[in-house]
């Protein structure tokens, strides 16, 4: 006899369902496994009836006294299925009022009562410890790899106060996200999770690390925030060292440049060169980049609305700057090479 949560309950008085199940074993002369057998149940679950731990079937109930040819017991109250939820929920509720002395109620007025008892209580419980308790990183000395990975969150990066995502376009990036996420952990030992959102079509590559995000902005100085509103610039640790300064330039610009392919046509003959485009909308990074290719003897100008873009044109230059900088972005490289 299976048993089923949807079996109504014999609910007997405390130490009653023992003395019936004693009473049954010695009127039928059949053993627990007998019985169990009987019941198509595990000898366990009836060792727990006998404990009283768990209540009886109405079924299995009506069975044994089938065997035994005796009526049901008088005692017994008979519960619906589920019965217990409600004293679950009661139990539960009563637990809640005692920890937090509230139940529903303001919003505000619950919070408080939180604060109230994690402060007293709750963040001295060893099971909360780990909530407390922050996530190490690795803390990578200045290398070009650290300037590459600044370059990206110049360029396709945000930070918060405990995070740093890395926005990419899920298919054309899809192999330059394997680099970047490959790249944070060889830096910081942690692996990143990657988020997929389907309405921007892009991949948020994402570490959630408080001591990461400090190192970046007290260490590194990057800058929490809208990279905009703030003017962010390049580093001087990074302008500096020139090797730092073209890793740096690698990054911003697998991330937020663009390689184009422009067409023209003179008298019945076709002509097509490739360009490379970086665009940002703050003035101290562009202006840093302008040096960096100019120091490079890169070729290059500003264009677009509100000068916003540089622009590096010739076919010289576009040798020069591969050459030198080079991608790791395999997207720019099909491009270049097409």
């Amino acid at each position: 006899m299976v048993e089923s949560l949807n079996d109504k309950r014999a609910k007997f008085p405390k130490n009653k369902q023992k003395e019936f199940l004693k009473y049954i074993e010695n009127k039928t002369q059949k053993t627990a496994s007998q019985l169990a057998s009987l019941l198509k149940i595990h000898p366990r679950t009836l060792r727990e009836w006998k404990h009283e731990k768990y209540s009886i079937p109405l079924k299995s109930l009506k069975k044994l006294c089938d065997t035994a040819n005796c009526n049901l017991p008088a005692n017994v109250v008979i519960k619906q299925p589920f019965w217990w939820t409600k004293e679950a929920a009661k139990l539960g509720g009563q637990a809640t009022y005692k920890k937090y002395g509230i139940i529903g109620g303001n919003q505000s007025t619950r919070q408080r009562h939180w604060k109230k008892w994690w402060n007293k209580e709750g963040k001295f419980k060893k099971e909360n410890t780990k909530i407390l308790k922050r996530k190490t990183i690795k803390k990578p000395r200045l290398s070009n790899d650290l300037a590459e990975f600044v370059g990206l969150v110049l360029g396709d990066g945000g930070i918060t106060n405990r995070q740093i995502t890395i926005t990419l376009h899920y298919k054309n990036d899809k192999q330059y996200g394997v680099f970047v996420a490959k790249l944070i952990k060889r830096l910081f030992c942690v692996k990143p999770s990657i988020h997929y959102h389907k309405k921007k079509s892009v991949n948020a590559i994402v570490v959630s690390r408080t001591a990461l995000v400090e190192f970046l902005v007290k260490n590194l100085g990057l800058k929490i925030g809208n990279k905009i509103r703030q003017q962010v610039d390049i580093p001087n640790w990074i302008k500096n060292n020139q090797k730092y300064a073209l890793a740096c330039l690698r990054g911003l610009v697998d991330t937020d440049g663009t390689i184009i392919k422009h067409s023209y046509n003179v008298k019945t003959k076709k002509y097509t060169y490739k360009k490379l485009a970086f665009t940002s909308k703050s003035i101290p990074l562009l202006q840093s980049v302008e040096e960096i290719l100019s120091k490079l003897d890169i070729k290059h100008r500003r264009a677009g609305r509100g000068k916003y873009d540089i622009r590096v044109e010739s076919r010289s230059a576009m040798e020069r700057y591969f050459s030198l900088i080079g991608t790791h972005n395999p997207k720019h490289l099909k491009r270049y090479q097409k």
